[in-house]
């Protein structure tokens, strides 16, 4: 059991695209649950619960593929940027489909280039690299 690593990178993709399965089709698809006394569509708690796995996932994978292997702030700049565009969803929810869209490619573009960068640098040590 030892062996077992999370994948950081798949897991925010997966969070993602489940927020955006969420925010896009359940309205659609699940608008009876009210009749069964469920409220997820548009639940306030719900959305920043979401929202608040999204950041924790992603900002500790790009964070651990930043420090252990590319040094590189590019996923971290597109992840910052999916992640404004997802609090602005929420913040201004008359253009919620607006912000979804590019909110859920942004971060999940930041997850697929964290990936790659870790991939082809196992470990890049920079000058200022203490580790």
């Amino acid at each position: 059991m030892s062996n077992f690593k999370i994948n950081w990178d798949a897991l925010g993709i997966a969070t993602s695209v489940a927020c955006a399965i969420h925010c896009a089709l359940l309205p659609l698809v699940l608008t009876s649950l009210p009749l069964f006394g469920i409220e997820i569509i548009d639940n306030l708690y719900f959305e920043i619960t979401m929202i608040f796995m999204a950041f924790c996932i992603g900002a500790f994978s790009l964070y651990h593929g930043w420090k252990k292997h590319h040094h590189s702030v590019k996923p971290l700049v597109v992840f910052t940027i999916g992640m404004a565009l997802l609090v602005l969803k929420q913040l201004l929810h008359q253009w919620q489909l607006f912000f979804l869209l590019p909110a859920v490619v942004f971060i999940v573009a930041a997850h697929i280039i964290n990936y790659k960068f870790c991939r082809v640098h196992n470990h890049a040590h920079a000058e200022d690299c203490d580790h």
